[in-house]
């Protein structure tokens, strides 16, 4: 598995981590590292802006993937 880290940048509170990139049908996808958030995007740029969106704009914390990567998110 190949990562890339979008930004670096040090702070007291961390927040959540999330992965950028393509499945397995060519669709973009974010995910928040334990499921608890993500969708699926026409291109790369929307899903960045998602996951800065929601991880409170820390680009440090958004991780590009070159693997594929699906939308998991656990149903309650």
């Amino acid at each position: 598995m190949v990562i890339q880290v979008l930004g670096s940048h040090s702070d007291d509170c961390a927040p959540p981590i999330v992965f950028v990139g393509r499945n397995r049908a060519g669709n973009w996808v974010a995910r928040e590292k334990r499921g608890s958030f993500g969708g699926l995007f026409i291109n790369r740029a929307e899903a960045l802006k998602y996951a800065l969106l929601k991880n409170g704009r820390h680009p440090e914390s958004v991780i590009e993937v070159t693997r594929e990567i699906e939308l998991d998110i656990p149903i309650p």
